[in-house]
């Protein structure tokens, strides 16, 4: 009997482990399936609309050879993904170095809060794309009109979600800081960042968000290459099934690159007990 109990315990984890693995496995198959099978309806109705049977054929002869190059204006889409995460990667690290500092100092001086607040509470919320001419104005070209709407956009989330963060900061950290006598660096390195630190990951998973959705909205207008000129230019040549694939790959693309920012910012995610 003493021996039974151990045995049952493990079959009792087992048990468990294999309910949670089949209900993480079962609901979302089950949704998917669904999705799928309102899709085929949809394209019953409207023949215009690809199947899922289409849509997947065509999907397999276009990653087949993604990163065909046949001149500036025919490219895979494997080549067309990589020029949209370049750019996204330049205008979001342009706004992580700029707009996390401010956010700091934001947070962390009182008067400039005062002076601040205003100009991003007007500012932010303007659409992504009312930028993009500003930018072909100043750069005079395509590639860098875009970087610059990515990067004006996405700067907000970090700089307000920074600012909220060192705001936040129990006065009590800053007091034993003040008693020791640091000095403004160490009171940055040593007691504000650590605490901050969710916070900016916060901002910057809202950024990556964001910057991803204008790149595309914006490579739709300029041109050149990219996901947004991709499926623009398929529309142009009447692929609906591409257009339906580059819908997916940018809902991927998008997936993946918040999923990474969730992981990062759990791992650097704490409670007080």
């Amino acid at each position: 009997m003493a021996a039974a109990a151990p045995l049952r315990r493990v079959r009792a984890r087992i048990d468990a482990a294999c309910g949670a693995l089949l209900r993480a496995l079962v609901g979302p198959a089950a949704g998917f399936a669904i999705f799928v099978l309102v899709w085929q309806g949809i394209a019953l109705l409207a023949p215009a609309i690809p199947t899922p049977g289409k849509t997947w054929d065509a999907a397999r002869e276009l990653f087949a050879h993604p990163f065909y190059d046949n001149g500036p204006n025919d490219q895979g889409i494997g080549w067309n993904i990589l020029a949209s995460l370049q750019r996204v990667a330049t205008g979001f690290g342009l706004a992580a170095v700029i707009g996390i500092p401010v956010g700091f100092a934001i947070g962390r001086f009182k008067a400039l809060n005062a002076m601040m607040s205003p100009i991003i509470s007007l500012l932010r919320p303007v659409s992504p794309l009312a930028w993009l001419p500003l930018g072909l104005l100043l750069f005079k070209a395509a590639n860098p009109a875009a970087i610059w709407a990515i990067f004006i956009c996405s700067i907000w989330p970090m700089i307000v979600n920074t600012a909220v963060g060192v705001s936040r900061v129990p006065q009590d950290y800053l007091n034993v800081a003040r008693v020791l006598d640091l000095s403004e660096w160490k009171v940055l390195t040593r007691v504000l960042l650590p605490a901050v630190l969710p916070y900016v990951l916060t901002g910057v998973r809202l950024s990556i968000g964001t910057a991803w959705l204008v790149i595309v909205a914006a490579e739709m207008l300029t041109g050149g290459t990219g996901i947004g000129f991709w499926l623009w230019d398929e529309w142009n040549n009447l692929k609906v099934e591409h257009i339906v694939i580059a819908i997916f790959v940018i809902g991927i693309v998008g997936l993946l690159l918040e999923v990474l920012l969730m992981q990062l910012a759990r791992r650097y995610t704490y409670t007080e007990e």
